[in-house]
């Protein structure tokens, strides 16, 4: 049986009791505070705390709640995490009347998440990009070098990635700047400068650090999930023709650095924990710092939608599963650490694309339209062999169980002119 809530949540809802993912909101009169989504509201932190209402849990984490970002919060690790959560599951339940029979309070303690503008959850310090789909990876490379030499011969040996721009992480709903760049067309002898023509997104996953490790003190495997909080969807949008033109030998840099959006929400691995599946086998066995007993993914089904100006209703472009990455959150966490490297509460680290073995599951346009030789056909009779001003585009994520959904909500962008 689902848990149930005081507060009408529809079968459907993204954020059901069992869910209770957290963020950073404001209200129309009043600062930015963290709260947790309930169905259709918004659930104040700071409102239950000033009650009262976790005075029987770590002082730390009632003050940390107050704040307007979720840093302090995610440094104070597990236990006080899963404590929290705890209370605020039996606070918003049916049986307990502490909200429910008090409608001055719930007056202060709800919004409607319609009447609040959304911010970024945290204070994004640092954030690092993999490259750990297998599909995706295999897809690419082949495009590049041929099937035979697809991979790089280290990618089944770690989980490969670089490091991204953190300040222009941005929230759902951010517009997005075509950018500029210097672009070599394969016929022309020197470079030209201009806005990207072949602007793309990336579905992706990210996770949020919770507590740091030290300089020179790397994270074993086997504690790496006690580092992670929870996730949201990432778009990493990307200007290909750029990147095609500045990558080598160093990697991505202006073809990436102009936008990367997150959803607002972030879903806790306690909320993903029915979900949990095995890994994938992989072969060859990885190095021993990056194996794991019981290593896992999560079941969680991936949608890309993309709305031009003259559709009506979004077209669905890619459907995929988290399950689809090669290589673990906690591989991911062991190897970004193993050199002494200090993740800090509120890094961020993100997936790569997330692509599976079948056309619909690929998770950008460069694999899509094949590096743009195989159009996308929309609805309408529209075509895309890249992403164009006005485009909007949507990804959304979700983990089902027989009678609720967790959802992550939905990270979403439109395109504007190149200034």
């Amino acid at each position: 049986m689902p848990l149930q809530s005081f507060i009408d949540i529809a079968p459907n809802s993204n954020f059901p009791l069992e869910n209770l993912p957290f963020g950073v909101f404001k209200p129309k009169v009043s600062k930015s505070r963290i709260g947790v989504a309930l169905g259709d509201y918004v659930v104040d932190l700071s409102a239950l705390e000033e009650k009262g209402l976790f005075k029987d849990l770590p002082p730390a984490a009632a003050a940390a709640v107050t704040r307007d970002s979720l840093n302090e919060f995610l440094s104070l690790g597990r236990p006080a995490w899963r404590q929290f959560r705890e209370r605020l599951q039996e606070l918003l339940s049916k049986d307990t009347p502490t909200l429910r029979d008090d409608a001055d309070l719930r007056e202060r303690v709800f919004y409607r998440q319609r009447d609040v503008t959304m911010q970024l959850p945290a204070r994004i310090g640092d954030y690092t990009d993999f490259y750990s789909s297998y599909h995706h990876a295999r897809n690419v490379g082949t495009m590049l070098r041929g099937p035979e030499n697809a991979l790089m011969p280290n990618w089944k040996w770690l989980p490969v990635g670089y490091h991204g721009r953190a300040s222009s992480i941005v929230i759902s709903g951010t517009d997005v700047r075509r950018p500029r760049g210097q672009i070599k067309p394969p016929d022309a002898d020197v470079p030209m400068f201009g806005p990207t023509k072949s602007l793309d997104y990336e579905l992706e996953m990210a996770f949020l650090i919770g507590p740091a490790n030290s300089l020179g003190e790397p994270v074993p495997i086997d504690r790496a999930e006690n580092h992670i909080f929870g996730f949201v969807l990432m778009n990493d949008w990307s200007a290909r023709d750029i990147q095609a033109w500045e990558y080598q030998p160093l990697g991505p840099f202006l073809a990436k650095n102009f936008c990367t959006s997150i959803s607002p929400w972030v879903v806790t691995l306690e909320a993903l924990e029915p979900f949990r599946k095995p890994l994938a086998v992989q072969e060859p066995q990885p190095l021993p710092y990056l194996r794991l007993t019981n290593d896992f993914a999560f079941d969680i089904q991936l949608e890309a939608t993309l709305q031009t100006a003259n559709l009506k209703t979004p077209h669905v472009i890619t459907r995929t599963n988290f399950q689809n990455l090669y290589w673990s959150v906690s591989q991911q966490v062991a190897h970004h650490t193993v050199g002494g490297c200090n993740l800090q509460a509120a890094d961020l680290l993100a997936s790569g694309t997330i692509s599976g073995p079948t056309e619909e599951s690929r998770g950008c346009m460069l694999e899509l339209t094949w590096r743009g030789a195989n159009p996308l056909k929309l609805s309408g009779g529209e075509t895309r062999k890249w992403l164009e001003d006005g485009d909007s585009l949507s990804i959304t994520g979700w983990c089902q169980a027989p009678d609720y959904r967790i959802g992550f909500g939905e990270v979403t962008g439109k395109i504007l002119p190149a200034r």
